[in-house]
């Protein structure tokens, strides 16, 4: 019996998918391994394929088994389409050298596929770099060499912390109306990350694509660094830095759907549709209008999974968080599916393909680096997902707790604040059946047509009324939300925490992209840092907060505790508390009732000392609260409790003085 039906004795039933899972995984594996000895030896497609400096010039390979012909033309030879064909190789491979200088760095080049007689120009499938011209908006593989060496300074570097993710896009971490680059995010973001306490970065939109408005989840070229943000080195200038300061670096790798282009991404590459995605309405993703890869066929494995240890190894990633996992582990994607009892998690309906992609793809990063950590974008909840291969997981780190956002949301829009229900809310917090990424809001709650938090709090006030020393109904409201919601999600949603870049200190508005409908504008799709820094407005206390919190969470290992000690909660006064890595959490939701001298259970009877609290004046409140000792002794009351002061809309951290 695996591991898991002990762990999850509920899963006992579906012991034989759970098997009929593992024996899958088992027999693929096997095929892949033919002649290697584990998947890394594998997973070294980019090693042969694409574009390769030798003594005597360029040799380029590629994979079309459906091509009747494949030609190389570009700039080397006048764009003469048939100019230069590759020969045949065996098993739809295809090859052709290149002596001395004929090609050089930056050379323009393309791919033509001639199937039946039909010429069709595509970018090559592991090209390093594409860029785009501007003015005719065509893209273009350049030659690039990748043989020289960076002058990494990371050697050693590791960071085995619970991930405090900071959810990034390099493009709009500039204030100007532009895309910024990827040294511009190293010196002027990384350093504002390290000192938030911020652990990992979280970098979206690397992988290269057509489209800068799909924030990087429509993925045309695998092996390429967006050139949008600069150069591959200037990526790995990044990543360098990063390491440099401490903080790991996590790719967000879009496995889970590919662009359906045909001139920029790799669909009907050699002329069919099932090179590498299934054929008809099985390979397209009616929800996104995307191609969707057959997982079962070899030579498509080799490709992804040899992906994933080539940003480990060129780029020195630290892992990856996996985009669109749920929409991978079921053949209706989980649209519109609830997922309320265990049998919805297999069946007919799972896509046991991708289950077993997944389990290839976290044995293979593990071997790659054993430090490596892997989070799993699922809605599902799918049981197993964070456990052990081994143990018949899929073997996840962590998955993101997305039901959070979804419920303060709703919360926000739809509830009055006087009957916000704690116990609801404490149940999603700290039901999870896996380890979790908590967060509040990340990119997706901010995009066109939704709203950041604090903007769907404050709204219009934001512009008016978010002076240091103005004090108006929403504002404050606004604040006090802002805060108690981000530490209460931390502390107990999760055994780690992510915030979307510029929501630490409650960023305004929304985000958009440059498109044809607002007028090609930047107005939205940059990070205001200014607010940040101007003294005379309130971003900066919301942001004081986030860093306290961070740092406390981090010194105090509160994710080191699994799940958070409950001591009080109470429906009608809209109180919880709890606590966590030795240190004790109090929160009063209620929108208009202080309470004077309330009685807190805790487990030790030693004083308790107040570190901070949302209504301290450098974080935007009214410094209602004393700091001072609180006696864990209560005349008349069985056990330890504290009597605290709890105004309205407020929380605080206590540590026992022995802490």
């Amino acid at each position: 019996m695996y591991r898991i039906l002990e762990h999850f004795p509920e899963l006992r039933p579906f012991e034989g998918d759970i098997r009929l899972r593992m024996d899958r995984y088992e027999g693929k594996r096997a095929q892949l391994l033919q002649g290697h000895s584990c998947l890394k030896d594998f997973a070294n497609a980019h090693g042969w394929y694409g574009f390769h400096r030798t003594d005597e010039g360029w040799i380029y390979r590629e994979w079309a088994p459906a091509a009747d012909r494949v030609y190389l033309t570009g700039d080397f030879n006048g764009w003469q389409w048939t100019a230069s064909p590759l020969r045949p190789l065996e098993n739809g491979n295809w090859e052709i050298f290149l002596p001395g200088d004929t090609i050089g760095q930056g050379s323009r080049v393309m791919t033509i596929v001639d199937n039946g007689g039909n010429l069709t120009q595509h970018i090559p499938l592991y090209a390093r770099r594409v860029t785009q011209d501007w003015e005719t908006q065509s893209w273009c593989c350049e030659v690039w060499d990748d043989t020289a060496s960076y002058p990494w300074t990371d050697e050693g570097f590791f960071s085995c912390e619970p991930p405090v993710i900071y959810e990034a896009h390099v493009g709009m971490a500039s204030e100007d109306h532009r895309i910024a680059t990827y040294r511009e995010f190293a010196d002027n973001v990384i350093p504002h990350i390290r000192a938030g306490g911020y652990n990992t970065i979280q970098l979206m939109g690397i992988m290269e694509h057509p489209y800068y408005g799909s924030f990087g989840y429509q993925v045309s070229s695998f092996y390429a660094a967006s050139s949008r943000f600069g150069y591959p080195e200037d990526l790995k200038y990044l990543v360098n830095k990063a390491h440099e300061s401490g903080i790991r670096v996590l790719l967000d790798v879009v496995h889970s759907h590919a662009v359906g282009n045909t001139l920029e991404g790799i669909n009907l590459f050699d002329g069919t549709e099932h090179q590498f995605f299934h054929s008809g309405d099985k390979g397209n993703h009616v929800a996104w209008g995307t191609k969707l890869f057959n997982y079962d066929k070899p030579e498509v494995l080799h490709f992804l999974l040899s992906n994933l240890k080539f940003w480990l190894e060129e780029y020195h990633f630290d892992g990856f968080r996996f985009d669109g996992v749920t929409s991978m582990l079921y053949h209706d994607h989980g649209l519109g599916v609830a997922f309320s009892d265990l049998s919805m998690y297999f069946g007919l309906n799972t896509d046991v393909e991708s289950v077993t992609y997944l389990q290839l793809a976290n044995e293979l990063v593990r071997e790659v680096n054993p430090r490596c950590m892997t989070i799993a974008e699922d809605m599902s909840g799918m049981p197993g997902m964070c456990e052990p291969i081994a143990d018949g997981g899929i073997g996840f780190d962590y998955r993101l707790g997305m039901g959070l956002p979804d419920m303060w949301i709703r919360l926000v829009k739809e509830v009055r604040d006087e009957d916000w229900p704690m116990d609801a809310i404490w149940g999603e917090l700290t039901s999870r059946n896996a380890r979790t990424i908590s967060y509040a809001e990340s990119h997706d709650q901010a995009l066109v047509g939704d709203q950041t938090l604090m903007f769907r709090l404050a709204g219009a006030a934001m512009y008016d009324q978010m002076g240091r020393d103005c004090h108006t109904p929403v504002i404050d409201r606004a604040m006090a939300l802002h805060k108690m919601i981000r530490l209460l999600t931390m502390a107990a949603g999760g055994n780690g925490y992510l915030t979307f870049m510029g929501n630490e200190f409650g960023h305004p508005e929304w985000i958009d992209f440059p498109r044809p409908g607002n007028g090609n504008s930047f107005q939205y799709c940059r990070r205001q840092w200014s607010l940040l820094w101007d003294q005379n407005l309130k971003y900066q206390a919301l942001n004081e907060f986030d860093h306290d919190m961070i740092h406390t969470a981090v010194f105090y290992k509160v994710f080191d505790q699994n799940y958070p000690d409950l001591k009080w909660i109470h429906e009608d006064d809209k109180v919880i508390a709890f606590e966590r890595g030795g240190l004790l959490f109090v929160f009063n939701f209620s929108p208009s009732r202080d309470y004077a001298d309330y009685a807190i259970p805790v487990s030790q009877g030693v004083d308790h000392l107040v570190m901070f609290t949302s209504d301290d004046d450098r974080y935007g409140g009214m410094s209602r609260i004393a700091h001072d000792p609180k006696s864990a002794f209560v005349p008349g009351m069985e056990g330890n409790h504290i009597r605290l002061y709890l105004p309205a809309r407020t929380c605080m951290v206590l540590r026992p003085w022995n802490r």
